[in-house]
């Protein structure tokens, strides 16, 4: 039986500048079960931001290929949720916008009264109620940007979240 999310003979080059190329990773190969939690240790520069962005379907590998559900991922979707380190909010939105934007590409179909009541509620979740949720970004400081980023990922109901 083939696991959740299946990473099969992943190997990552990219040119060194000298006519040459970089291996970040080769041949890498796991999987994820539904519910797991995995961690991707390693010293800076050792490929696990690469690994994430091709998991996430932001980057494609040199070879090899992700499969998550059992369709190959190929390009971003509303399946895989991602927090970037650098929180990745748009700046002239609120704290609240921020999240609702993403719910009503989700739920198109929902009224902007339940999208609004979906969003507060994950925003909660991550201590951010009350005035604060009108705030835009630069108001915030860096760790209430981190969890507006983990309430986005989370109020969208994600198959996987990186």
């Amino acid at each position: 039986m083939k696991s959740f999310l299946s990473i099969e003979n992943l190997t990552q080059r990219f040119p060194d500048g000298a006519g040459g190329d970089l291996t970040v990773f080769e041949i890498a190969s796991f999987g994820v079960e539904k519910g797991e939690f995995v961690v991707i240790l390693g010293h800076s520069g050792c490929g696990k931001s690469t690994i994430m962005n091709i998991l996430a379907g932001l980057a494609d590998p040199t070879s090899g290929v992700v499969k998550m559900d059992g369709m190959e991922v190929k390009g971003p979707s509303l399946d895989r949720g991602v927090v970037f380190q650098n929180y990745s909010l748009l700046p002239w939105l609120s704290t609240l916008k921020n999240v609702t934007f993403g719910v009503s590409a989700r739920h198109p179909e929902w009224t902007k009264a339940e999208v609004i009541a979906h969003s507060t509620k994950f925003l909660a979740m991550v201590g951010l109620e009350g005035d604060v949720i009108h705030r835009k970004p630069s108001q915030l400081s860096g760790g209430m940007r981190q969890r507006v980023s983990i309430a986005r990922a989370f109020a969208n109901h994600t198959k996987l979240l990186l």
